[in-house]
């Protein structure tokens, strides 16, 4: 049984929003007062982008999963930085709904599985 969200924040070495990332992320675990295990994960260079299906720099998963609805169904891995289209417009960091959208999936999965 899981008991932690496993949140994944990938990204690259020069990337402008990685660390604002992961401060968005670790704030909305400590509003939400959820149990989660944070690992930033750099990506090196175009192979490794492939085999973690990387979609640019910075990428949230939790439990495995993009934060970004539709971007399971994307296979563009690329070395870079991402670029999130939000009902904002064009951001370097996704949209705070679906990050806590995630971790609540992520919770009823857990809460189900101990059942």
């Amino acid at each position: 049984m899981r008991t932690r969200a496993a949140i994944e924040i990938l990204y690259v070495e020069d990337c402008p929003n990685h660390s604002a990332t992961i401060e968005l992320v670790e704030l909305l675990v400590d509003e939400g007062g959820l149990e989660a295990d944070i690992r930033p994960i750099r990506v090196s260079d175009a192979e490794d982008a492939r085999r973690r299906r990387f979609l640019g720099s910075p990428t949230i998963r939790v439990d495995g999963r993009d934060v970004e609805p539709g971007a399971d169904d994307r296979d563009d891995y690329v070395l870079a930085c991402r670029l999130y289209q939000t009902e904002q417009g064009p951001a370097g960091i996704p949209d705070p709904r679906w990050i806590v959208w995630a971790l609540e999936q992520a919770a009823i999965g857990r809460r189900s599985d101990a059942a």
